[in-house]
């Protein structure tokens, strides 16, 4: 593994040890460079009466059983109340306002990597490491995120709101693994959760459906669908529930008149509070061929060069860089275009920039426009 800093006989690192398997790895490969290395497991959200959702208890008892393996200290910490107050608070915000957040970057700068980082600091750490898949390097003008060796597991998206202070004590060990190799690696050491399944979507929803847990926060308010005609095909539950592009869940089935073809959601008109449906993958509705973005940050404190540039942009997980030009940037918000059209830009999502292998930063959507 390289980006390995100080000596690691004299450096003490804890790791967030979730009870799956990248963190257990993370931790044990840390063991094998010589870092003097200790857990911290986080619960960060409070179970509620639906059993089985958050399984705080199950993924706790694996995490203390990966730490009696390697022969690591184990310590709790519940940072529910900070992120309640930080991520959950702003989560539902942009609900209201129609819009559809990524609670999982939020919750990595001002819990994972703030909440955690100082606690960690408290204990008397040096540096933290979690199961993240990224990398980072260092240098004399500081420390870069990078791409990491697995492109269907890297997960610089979800980190591209951390800062310098941040990424300086940060390891990320899995940086070179793919997820086969990690999981391999469990097996060898005889780990209990080497098979264990990945986490999707949001810890405090869980398998539940998404709907029936945003009811209980904010208000149905139903009204129309309509299709992009403005012919009335159905009946929304309240347009909080959707998202731009989204085409399960609508509730809409074989419409008198229509083709067969399923249906998208291509736009909230919150004035008439109207669902606008088309039936097209690629409908002029749900193209842009640029965006307006808030709220901009760049990792390295500032944008590598005075726009107009060019650079790579990703405005999903996984999705492949998207070659595109930054015209504008401030303190307040960017604007991008893009080289070819982008399907269901949602507001509220992550627009995440790259030079190369570079992660430059990010910005939180506004609206694409054609």
């Amino acid at each position: 593994m390289t980006d390995v800093l100080h000596q690691p006989r004299s450096t003490r690192v804890i790791v967030g040890l979730s009870g799956g398997v990248d963190s257990a790895v993370a931790a044990h490969r840390l063991l094998e460079l010589g870092y003097a290395v200790e857990a911290l497991f986080m619960k960060n959200w409070e179970e509620d009466d639906d059993p089985g959702y958050c399984a705080a208890a199950a993924d706790l008892a694996d995490a203390r059983a990966v730490a009696d393996r390697l022969g690591i200290r184990l310590h709790t910490v519940n940072f529910a109340t900070e992120y309640w107050d930080r991520v959950f608070e702003s989560f539902l915000s942009e609900y209201r306002a129609l819009r559809t957040p990524n609670p999982d970057v939020l919750c990595n700068r001002e819990i994972k990597f703030a909440a955690f980082l100082d606690h960690a600091l408290g204990l008397g750490a040096d540096l933290i490491a979690t199961g993240h898949y990224a990398r980072v390097t260092r240098d004399a003008q500081g420390a870069t995120l990078r791409l990491c060796a697995d492109p269907d597991k890297d997960q610089t998206y979800f980190l591209h709101l951390l800062d310098q202070s941040q990424l300086e004590r940060a390891l990320f060990p899995l940086h070179d693994l793919t997820k086969r190799e990690v999981r391999g690696i469990a097996r060898d050491l005889g780990l209990a959760n080497a098979e264990k399944k990945d986490s999707t979507g949001i810890c405090f929803i869980g398998e539940r459906r998404f709907r029936d847990f945003l009811a209980r926060y904010l208000p149905r308010e139903p009204g129309p669908i309509e299709s992009a005609d403005g012919v009335a095909i159905g009946e929304h539950r309240g347009l909080a529930y959707y998202t731009i592009g989204q085409r399960q869940g609508l509730g809409i089935g074989g419409i008198h008149g229509s083709r067969e073809a399923p249906w998208f959601v291509a736009a909230k008109d919150a004035a008439r509070n109207t669902l606008v449906l088309v039936q097209e993958t690629h409908h002029p509705l749900l193209m842009s061929s640029g965006l307006d973005a808030a709220r901009p940050h760049w990792i390295a404190g500032a944008p590598p060069q005075e726009p107009p540039f060019r650079c790579l942009a990703r405005l999903r997980h996984r999705q492949s860089l998207q070659p595109c030009e930054i015209l504008e940037t401030g303190a307040s918000g960017c604007r991008i275009r893009f080289d070819q059209s982008q399907r269901a830009v949602t507001p509220g999502q992550s627009v995440v920039l790259y030079s190369d292998d570079v992660c430059l930063g990010g910005a939180i959507v506004d609206a694409g426009w054609r």
